[in-house]
C-alpha cells in the first residue's frame, strides 16, 4: 500500500503524489527553449521530485535532449582547484551513462574526450563546453544543478561568468543548451560580483505550494486505494493551516491515515484534524527544525512577524529587504493582492510563536486571585461551552495584578509582551480543558486570529495594538465581518494599550447581528517609582 511521503524525493509507485501537470509543462517548455533558469522554492517543497519528473519526461521523448542532474552539495568545503576538474569529469560520466541508457551512440571520440578532460579554471571550462558540443553534435545538453549553494566561493564568480558568455554567444546550439540552478533563494541574493552575473539573462521559476485542488487530488488517492473517506472540511482545513506547503500537507496525511490509528471503517472528520493539528505543533522534524534554527538566529524576524500578525502593520512586500526576503524564503509570509506582506502559513507562525513564548517566571501563579479557588476548568460550563467573556476578563485582571512584573519577563520585547502573555495564557487554558487553539489568517487581512475549538464550537479572538479610536472601531467592523463569514455569532477583540496614559475599556457591540466583546487592556511601559508604589498602597 502507498503512503504519504515526507523524506526525500517521492515516486508514484510508493507514495501518493501531486502531478503538478501545469507547472511541469511550463518548466519543461522553458528547458526546450534553452532558458537559463533559477528554480526557486523553500526547502522541502518538492523541488527534487519536481525536476526529476521533468528529466524523466524528457528522457521518455528520446529526442535530442540530454538532461543531466548534478548536485553541488559535496563541494561546500572544497575550492575552485578541486571543483572544476571534478565537476567536468562528473558531467562527462553522467552524459556517457545517459547516452547508453537512451541507446544513443557513444562514440570513441567521446570516450577519448573523457580521458583527456583537464579543466582547472573558468576559462578552461568555456573551452571544455565548446569541445563537448562539437562531440555531442546536434544533441542539446540540459544541465540541472541541485544544491547550487554548495559551489565553492572562489569558483562562483568564474562559473557564472562562463555561463553568461555561453548564453550570450548566440551559438546554435549552445552548450549547455539550458541550465537550471536549484536550491538558492534567488540568484540576486548570491554573494558575487554583479558586473559579471547572469542576472539579466536568468529565468526565475517559482515552484508554488499545493493549491486546494491539488491537496484534494493527493488525499483522494488515499481514499481511492483504502476506501476511507476524508471529509471535505478536513481537506480545506489542512490546506488553510499549511498554505499548501507540501511537507506539511503530507505530514498531516501521515497523522490522519496512520499515526492517529483512526479505524479505517470511520470517516476522517474535524475532530481528527484537531488531533493531528495538536501533534504537528509539537512534532520534531527536519522541516520545522530548519525553520526554528533560522528564525532564532535573527531577532528581526520575530519583530517583523509580530508587527504583521498583531499590529496589523502594512509592510510592502519588498524582496530587496533582507528580513522580508528571508521570511518569504521560509514560506511564512507572502504578497497579498495589494503588494503588502501577508502571513501565509499559520502552522509556521504558530511554531514561531512557540519558539519565542516566554518563560514567564512565576507570573502564571497570578492567573487567579489569591483568595479565589477558581481555576481554568471553571471556565467551561456544564453544557461544554467555554466562558470566553469571563476567561478574558480574568486575563485583563491578571495583567493588572501582575503590574510592572510583566516588564521582567525575560527575552521578550516589551512592545509584544501583552500578546505573548495572552498566547501563553490561552495556550495553558486549552491544554487543561482539552480544547484546541490554532491561528487563522482571514482572506484579505495581513494579521492572524487566534481560534479556539471545543466540543464542536469555535471561538474567535483577535488581538491588536491600540493606535487610535478610528483604528479601534475599524477593527470591530473587520472582526464582525470575519465572524459572520465563519458562521459564528460572537467574536472577542483584545486590544493592548501601550501608551503612557492608557484608557482601559470593556465594551459589547452588536454589528450587523454579530456580538463583539471588546477589551482595551493597559500594559505598563516602565516600573513605577517607589513613591508611586507607596501611594498605591495607602
Amino acid at each position: 500500500m502507498k503512503c504519504f511521503g515526507t523524506y526525500g524525493p517521492v515516486n508514484p509507485k510508493d507514495y501518493y503524489v501531486v502531478s503538478r501537470k501545469r507547472e511541469l509543462a511550463d518548466f519543461i517548455n522553458r528547458l526546450k527553449l534553452g532558458r537559463y533558469i533559477v528554480l526557486f522554492a523553500p526547502r522541502q517543497t518538492g523541488k527534487t521530485t519536481f525536476f526529476r519528473n521533468a528529466v524523466a519526461a524528457l528522457e521518455a521523448e528520446k529526442e535530442s535532449y540530454l538532461p543531466i542532474v548534478l548536485n553541488f552539495e559535496g563541494y561546500v568545503d572544497t575550492d575552485a582547484a578541486r571543483f572544476y576538474p571534478h565537476f567536468c569529469m562528473n558531467l562527462c560520466e553522467n552524459i556517457d551513462h545517459l547516452l547508453k541508457k537512451l541507446n544513443f551512440e557513444s562514440t570513441e571520440t567521446f570516450s577519448q574526450f573523457i580521458t583527456n578532460v583537464d579543466v582547472d579554471d573558468h576559462i578552461a571550462l568555456g573551452d571544455f563546453f565548446n569541445k563537448l558540443q562539437s562531440i555531442l553534435d546536434n544533441k542539446k545538453l540540459i544541465l540541472i544543478i541541485d544544491e547550487f549553494d554548495g559551489i565553492p566561493g572562489d569558483a562562483l564568480r568564474g562559473f557564472l561568468h562562463t555561463l553568461r558568455q555561453i548564453y550570450l554567444s548566440n551559438k546554435v546550439p549552445q552548450c549547455p543548451y539550458s541550465v537550471s540552478i536549484v536550491g538558492v533563494k534567488n540568484i540576486t541574493q548570491l554573494n558575487y560580483d554583479r558586473s559579471i552575473s547572469p542576472f539579466n539573462i536568468q529565468d526565475e521559476f517559482r515552484l508554488p505550494n499545493f493549491t486546494l485542488s491539488q491537496v484534494q487530488e493527493l488525499y483522494s488517492q488515499y481514499t481511492e486505494e483504502v476506501g476511507q473517506p476524508i471529509h471535505s472540511e478536513v481537506i480545506e482545513a489542512v490546506h488553510k493551516q499549511t498554505a499548501g506547503q507540501p511537507f506539511l500537507v503530507n505530514r498531516f496525511g501521515q497523522f490522519l491515515t496512520d499515526e492517529l490509528n483512526i479505524p479505517k471503517s470511520e470517516p476522517i472528520q474535524m475532530q481528527h484534524f484537531s488531533a493531528a493539528h495538536k501533534k504537528l505543533l509539537t512534532d520534531h522534524n527536519t522541516n520545522i527544525s530548519h525553520l526554528v534554527t533560522n528564525i532564532r538566529r535573527d531577532s528581526r524576524f520575530e519583530k517583523m512577524l509580530m508587527r504583521i500578525t498583531f499590529y496589523g502593520e502594512q509592510r510592502r512586500y519588498n524582496l530587496d529587504d533582507e528580513v522580508i526576503s528571508e521570511l518569504a524564503t521560509y514560506g511564512i509570509i507572502g504578497e497579498d493582492e495589494e503588494g503588502m506582506c501577508q502571513i501565509r502559513n499559520p502552522i509556521y507562525l504558530h511554531r514561531v510563536l512557540q519558539i519565542f513564548q516566554p518563560f514567564i517566571n512565576g507570573l502564571e501563579d497570578q492567573y487567579f486571585p489569591e483568595d479565589d479557588s477558581i481555576d481554568f476548568t471553571d471556565y467551561v460550563s456544564e453544557s461544554g461551552q467555554l466562558q470566553m467573556q469571563t476567561l478574558i476578563e480574568n486575563f485583563k485582571d491578571f495583567i493588572a495584578r501582575a503590574g510592572y512584573k510583566i516588564l521582567q519577563v525575560p527575552d521578550t520585547p516589551q512592545e509584544f509582551v501583552g500578546q505573548y502573555l495572552l498566547f501563553a495564557y490561552l495556550d495553558e487554558f486549552v491544554i487543561l480543558v482539552r480544547a484546541s487553539m490554532f491561528l487563522e489568517v482571514p482572506t484579505g487581512r495581513g494579521r492572524a486570529d487566534l481560534i479556539i475549538t471545543h466540543s464542536g464550537n469555535k471561538y474567535i479572538v483577535e488581538t491588536k495594538v491600540w493606535r487610535n479610536e478610528k483604528s479601534y472601531q475599524l477593527g470591530k467592523q473587520q472582526l464582525a465581518a470575519y465572524v459572520r463569514s465563519e458562521s459564528e455569532a460572537e467574536g472577542y477583540y483584545v486590544v493592548f494599550d501601550y501608551r503612557e496614559k492608557p484608557k482601559p475599556k470593556t465594551e459589547i457591540d452588536t454589528i450587523d447581528g454579530i456580538t463583539i466583546h471588546s477589551y482595551v487592556i493597559p500594559v505598563l511601559q516602565h516600573r513605577p517609582s517607589q513613591i508611586e508604589l507607596e501611594d498605591s498602597n495607602t
